[in-house]
């Protein structure tokens, strides 16, 4: 036997074996136990339409068939919604797996990507994964710097620059007016991607009109927060025809089940619902405010399913996150200097934030070292 083995390549070699998240179910399988209140993902525990899982039912003796490669019914039910030619959007595994194709298709090894200090992690997994180098424009105010990224992309002429809107981990948000002055003051040649994860929660005024007829602005959405399909990993982008039309050369064609099609054709149709559960939880995230106000933090202003509670200052905000995990207590927390002295908590149902509010003060106390 030798230990001579088949090398990686240069690149995947230099990579650190260190994934974006680590999830609740690892951190389960770790402690030994569940957790009790799961308030740390950002899904919505509010569920699917009852319309979609009576589809889903249905659909099952189906699955023996493979998924239609081109997803056409979905495509066609998305251009009708969006009001805009299926030839402008492109379905994915979730915005996850649109941002990996997008780096993929736009950055050369070694050239530079415009994101904040702190924004969504996966979106830099991708950029190294592909050989490209992080810029990172710290947050102003908590929310993602729009000037100092716009400073950032006339200087290094990067082939994308990323931004969400509302923002994760802050839950803030820019408003319409404000993100196509951004937009339309980029580089010709670099693409502004607009992760929209949040926008059904956002008020209307921060979603700018759809316009796929910009070159260089492609938008992100996903079935996986507000239509609570989480775990179907379904997402879509919108952007010019040219641009869709490039994501067939290196997307995974058989990547989209049936069962996913299916579910989010029925989502998509129940829009009753969708505003159903856009006020469950915006009234889950005046809960949340409510508890961290009566127990000393300061929620922070958000159009998303989540809220970041303000705990003062990094070290003490991560005791506290432990402290609530051995109280089982799934919160996570934004790692980045300026942003890391919150929590952010999930908008859960109406008993798992009940145990959050019992669990919080023991929490706090334990933290504080009492």
């Amino acid at each position: 036997m030798t230990d001579i083995s088949p090398k990686l390549t240069r690149l995947a070699h230099s990579l650190p074996s260190t994934v974006p998240f680590v999830g609740p179910e690892t951190q389960e399988r770790q402690r030994g136990r569940p957790f009790r209140a799961r308030l740390g993902a950002n899904e919505s525990s509010i569920g699917p339409s009852p319309k979609v899982v009576a589809a889903m039912a249905e659909a099952a003796p189906d699955m023996w068939k493979y998924c239609d490669p081109e997803s056409y019914d979905l495509k066609q039910a998305l251009s009708v919604h969006l009001d805009v030619p299926a030839a402008n959007v492109a379905i994915g595994e979730g915005i996850d797996g649109l941002l990996g194709l997008a780096v993929r298709l736009y950055v050369e090894e070694g050239q530079p990507v415009v994101t904040s200090l702190g924004a969504y992690p996966t979106f830099n997994f991708h950029i190294a994964g592909f050989g490209g180098r992080v810029v990172a424009v710290p947050y102003r105010d908590d929310r993602e710097d729009l000037d100092g990224l716009l400073a950032a992309a006339r200087e290094q002429n990067p082939p994308i620059v990323y931004l969400s809107n509302p923002d994760n981990p802050m839950g803030s948000w820019w408003e319409a007016d404000d993100l196509e002055r951004f937009a339309a003051a980029l580089p010709p040649t670099t693409m502004f991607v607009l992760d929209e994860a949040y926008g059904e929660f956002a008020p209307a005024s921060a979603i700018p009109p759809l316009d796929p007829s910009r070159k260089n602005v492609l938008r992100m959405r996903t079935f996986s927060k507000a239509y609570g399909l989480a775990g179907m990993r379904c997402g879509y982008a919108i952007g010019h025809e040219d641009t869709i039309a490039a994501f067939e050369k290196v997307r995974n064609h058989y990547g989209m089940s049936l069962m996913t099609q299916i579910a989010a054709q029925a989502a998509l149709a129940d829009q009753a619902y969708l505003a159903e559960t856009c006020a469950k939880v915006a009234r889950a995230r005046e809960e949340i405010g409510r508890i961290g106000r009566e127990n000393g933090l300061a929620p922070l202003p958000s159009a998303t399913n989540f809220v970041a509670l303000d705990a003062g200052d990094g070290a003490f905000a991560l005791k506290l996150m432990n402290a609530l995990l051995e109280r089982d207590v799934f919160v996570r927390k934004p790692m980045a200097p300026g942003l890391d002295r919150c929590i952010r908590v999930s908008a859960g149902p109406d008993d798992e934030l009940a145990i959050f509010a019992a669990e919080l003060p023991g929490a706090l106390a334990q933290a504080r070292g009492n």
